[in-house]
């Protein structure tokens, strides 16, 4: 797949960035001296619907973080997920108390995390 010769995904890896700029969490800063600098690099995936049709083509930037050490490039790391256990337990409460439940995706759920 060429992505940069198809305009459709030129749009979702312009919406990529697009996001990065409303959520305000990306920006330029010099190169410190001697430092090494993480690479990123494009995932492209087709959205389709239940029937398998493409919906939407999704692109994401990510970085490269497996070329980092720890204790060099960082010192912890954090992901805001809930744990699988917790939504079991949601889960099962709301069934015994027969709530009616709700589904949804939030947009660059990542960009909007509190670190």
């Amino acid at each position: 797949m060429n992505a940069l010769a198809d305009n459709e995904w030129i749009l979702a890896m312009q919406e990529e960035l697009n996001q990065f700029k409303r959520n305000d969490v990306c920006y330029l800063v010099p190169r410190p001296k001697d430092s090494y600098v993480i690479g990123t690099k494009w995932i492209f995936q087709n959205k389709t619907d239940e029937k398998g049709q493409i919906m939407l083509n999704k692109a994401r930037l990510v970085a490269q973080g497996y070329t980092q050490s720890e204790g060099l490039d960082f010192d912890e790391t954090f992901a805001p997920v809930a744990k699988l256990e917790a939504v079991h337990l949601l889960l099962s409460i709301a069934c015994h108390l027969k709530f009616k439940l709700h589904q949804m995706d939030v947009k660059s759920a990542f960009l909007n995390g509190v670190l």
